[in-house]
């Protein structure tokens, strides 16, 4: 981490909720990151908070937000029902990027979003309702199917990152693709299952999201190659 980093605890309302998130702000940084968890996590995602060190690394600032407040989180522990209200997901996300237009702290740094899981298609229905807010989109072994009528409106270019073993969530991404309209990509883990927890697979998603958004960062010159393939790597 850099010793200059910025490091705030951060309080932002959206509707009736009052969200938590973990703000770092690099020095020099020119982009946000947010980041929308689903099925069942958080800002303390040991994943996520993964990913987020190497965007850090990478120069992108990055915000860990929990999309449900804590009563919410009981509620979700006890009926899984929340973390599949796709739609309350969205709406948390598009409260955050209300509250950032108005933050002294990034209002100045375009928005890409990174989602995991049930918060991919939160993220993607965000950016399809906000079309000039948001300059890409990363999924990590996400369910885009849950968004699938709001793909073809999705205007940020989007990178679909699976394993090759989660096979049902590789096909349900396959399938997505199809309906996005966008510049986009679906990456291919080899060895990888679900949570990208064999050796060197996380670094990899890192890797990837790293270079998507840096790639497509406001200003940066995009490779033709990058957009409608599906590479392994």
């Amino acid at each position: 981490m850099p010793a200059t980093q910025e490091m705030h605890h951060v309080l932002i309302p959206c509707e009736n909720a009052l969200l938590e998130g973990d703000l770092a702000i690099p020095p020099e940084a020119q982009e946000l990151v947010i980041f929308a968890h689903g099925s069942g996590s958080g800002r303390l995602s040991p994943r996520n908070r993964f990913v987020a060190q190497a965007l850090q690394n990478a120069g992108l600032a990055t915000l860990l937000l929990d999309l449900l407040t804590r009563d919410e989180e009981q509620i979700d522990n006890e009926t899984a029902e929340l973390r599949f209200d796709i739609r309350l997901l969205a709406n948390r996300l598009l409260g955050c990027a209300e509250w950032h237009r108005h933050s002294v702290l990034v209002r100045d740094l375009p928005i890409g979003y990174f989602g995991a899981s049930t918060g991919a298609a939160a993220a993607l229905i965000a950016a399809s309702e906000r079309p000039n807010g948001v300059f890409a989109v990363v999924s990590r072994g996400g369910r885009p199917d849950l968004a699938r009528e709001w793909l073809a409106e999705v205007k940020a270019p989007t990178l679909l990152i699976v394993g090759r073993l989660d096979e049902e969530v590789l096909r349900l991404n396959e399938e997505a693709a199809r309906f996005l309209k966008a510049e986009h990509d679906l990456k291919i883990v080899l060895g990888a299952t679900h949570l990208f927890e064999e050796e060197g697979a996380l670094e990899e998603v890192a890797r990837l999201a790293a270079d998507w958004f840096q790639g497509y960062a406001p200003g940066a010159s995009v490779a033709s190659e990058r957009s409608g393939r599906a590479r392994r790597v």
